[in-house]
């Protein structure tokens, strides 16, 4: 169930959220069980083989999957239940975890094999997991949500890898893998018992609509600025940390003289830092945005690598990957938020998948260059290592999106502050064909309808060419118009004596105003003009008879469930100005009136 604003009193509050909880609890046990399998299976290795690149090849074995699967299987977690993506993933890796102990034996060969196995089938997993978060958690609990399942994941990996310390001291290498396989059924039983909302498909799934919604969740990608230069900094984050994770076991062996359980430790109190700052994102990560914490969050990581490079004992080390630890959360929290925030619902999917293809390529590129470890000194590669994190973390500060988002939001919260001096949008005019072919192009399902619908179309549409500062709808007002963005931006939210909410920034191509059009209910939020802006005008009738085309059915249905998600619209307690019948018939689908 989603709360409203005034029942979360802390971050922790979303425990409340049974759906959340479940989801917590799962991905706790699941990753305990992962950290100490992998990190058991790579001492193993190390042990059997005494080289760094063959700790590399383990850690490859893990990330090759990303490479073949990585972006297919985002199109089928944006088509299918995801709920029974994650069951059926869990399952299948249990199966093939508990069969390690039983083949590993007669040949080394296959812990690589079914290490890639299982890490294939979590490309399913991992990028549907990630994008139900938004689907269970408000957007003013999404942030705390991120953060605590980031301390669900990594901080499990504590009591994960002190395990692994521990069984590959004193006990056989088998037990790593059964209780990693045990953990995959608990989880599984924990999904069982969830409630996820479901994506409604209306297409069928073919080897043309596979790589045509692999084109679209791409292209989604390639317009956006914050996602495209997300993607750009992890092209080379993800080289540098699968480098310097691979070579950090040969390091505290070599130079450090580290034994097996102080090397457990030195990966263990990484997590306790990691724990530690994830507990203050979930309090204090509203209060800058996401560009700025993955920036300190790099730079600081560099600074972290490079004592730890010159690190003379293992008493220091300890101390230096502890901060790095504190300082890695901030990242990890942010890139979510950002793919999160910036993507469409239904296109989370395909992007998640994205980002973890190229993240785990990067990584797998990375661990291949491991092998330099047995020619040159491993202290001073980890030291070169992270001076390309430093320059990477600066770089982030002037990116596209990711260095300019604090001006951006200051310029929000001054924008919606001043509501009340600002003119409305007026009257408007005839559309133009031209500019309905501009709409066209930026609505790709308008363009699939036949001639005379999109004439019918332009003849009903209204355009307003407004200034910055112009209102386009007001919070608490009532009509039956939603608009789409030609060009410029708005921002939508709202100022509550001197408490502002930003809710998000439209762009070309973005529409919104469409619940309260079609419900007749009050607007819910400020839309302002942030720039020079050319807005598309069309009536709740209109939309009603838009929705009669599949394609444009599923575009409003999906962007109007995820609005209303992220305003608390859906399971909030007795909302006293939106009728429930409504609400239910637009988050599950949207009768056609008449064709267009």
């Amino acid at each position: 169930m989603m709360m409203s604003n005034s029942q979360l009193s802390s971050p922790f509050s979303i425990f409340r959220n049974r759906n959340f909880s479940l989801m917590w609890i799962g991905q706790l046990v699941t990753e305990m069980g992962t950290a100490l399998s992998s990190l058991a299976a790579s001492i193993y290795v190390y042990k059997i083989t005494g080289s760094a690149l063959n700790v590399g090849l383990m850690m490859m074995a893990s990330a090759l999957p990303s490479l073949v699967v990585g972006l297919v299987a985002g199109v089928f977690v944006d088509r299918y239940d995801r709920r029974k993506i994650m069951l059926a993933s869990d399952l299948i890796r249990a199966v093939l975890i508990f069969a390690v102990p039983f083949l590993m034996p007669s040949n080394i060969a296959w812990l690589y094999i079914l290490v890639a196995l299982s890490a294939t089938v979590g490309q399913f997993f991992n990028p549907a997991h990630a994008s139900i978060l938004p689907e269970i958690a408000s957007e003013d609990e999404l942030n705390a949500a991120n953060s605590l399942m980031a301390i669900s994941s990594f901080g499990s990996q504590v009591i994960g890898y002190a395990l692994a310390g521990l069984i590959t001291a004193q006990l056989p290498i088998e037990w790593a893998f059964y209780i990693d396989g045990a953990t995959f059924l608990v989880s599984a039983m924990l999904i069982r018992m969830t409630r996820i909302p479901s994506i409604k498909i209306d297409e069928s799934t073919n080897i043309i609509s596979i790589f045509q919604n692999l084109k679209s969740g791409l292209d989604v990608i390639r317009k956006t600025d914050l996602l495209r230069s997300l993607f750009v900094a992890y092209f080379f984050i993800g080289i540098i940390f699968g480098f310097s994770n691979a070579i950090r076991l040969p390091f505290a062996v070599q130079s450090l003289g580290a034994t097996e359980f102080d090397f457990a430790m030195i990966e263990s109190v990484t997590l306790i830092g990691f724990v530690v700052a994830s507990l203050l994102m979930a309090q204090m990560g509203d209060r800058l945005r996401e560009g700025q914490w993955l920036a300190i969050s790099i730079i600081g990581m560099a600074f972290t690598g490079i004592a730890f490079a010159f690190s003379t004992s293992v008493g220091l080390a300890l101390a230096v990957i502890t901060v790095e630890g504190f300082v890695n959360a901030p990242s990890v929290i942010a890139r979510a938020l950002i793919i999160q925030r910036n993507t469409p619902r239904e296109a989370r999917g395909r992007v998640f998948s994205a980002f973890f293809v190229t993240r785990d390529v990067m990584f797998m590129t990375g661990m291949a260059m491991a092998g330099l470890a047995d020619i040159f000194d491993v202290r001073m590669l980890y030291f070169l290592s992270s001076l390309v994190i430093l320059a990477t973390g600066i770089a982030i500060l002037f990116m596209p999106g990711l260095g300019q988002p604090a001006a951006e939001w200051r310029r929000a919260i001054a924008l919606l502050r001043a509501t009340s001096e600002y003119a409305s949008i007026g009257i408007g005019r005839v559309l133009t064909p031209p500019e309905f072919d501009r709409l066209l192009a930026l609505v790709p399902p308008l363009a699939g309808l036949g001639a005379e619908k999109r004439k019918r179309l332009l003849a009903r549409m209204t355009l307003h060419d407004v200034g910055p500062e112009t209102i386009i709808i007001r919070r608490n007002e009532t009509n039956d118009a939603a608009f789409f963005i030609l060009s410029g931006q708005a921002i939508a939210g709202w100022d509550n004596h001197g408490s502002t909410k930003v809710l998000e920034t439209l762009r070309p191509g973005d529409f919104f105003g469409e619940i309260a059009a079609l419900t007749g209910a009050l607007r819910t939020a400020n839309v302002i003009t942030d720039q020079p802006t050319m807005l598309v005008r069309v009536t709740a009738q209109l939309l009603r008879e838009m929705s009669a085309d599949p394609q444009l059915n599923r575009i409003l249905v999906t962007r109007m469930t995820e609005r209303m998600i992220r305003m608390n619209m859906i399971d909030m307690a007795r909302p006293s100005h939106y009728d429930q019948k409504d609400l239910h018939d637009l988050r599950t689908t949207v009768e056609p009136a008449e064709a267009i």
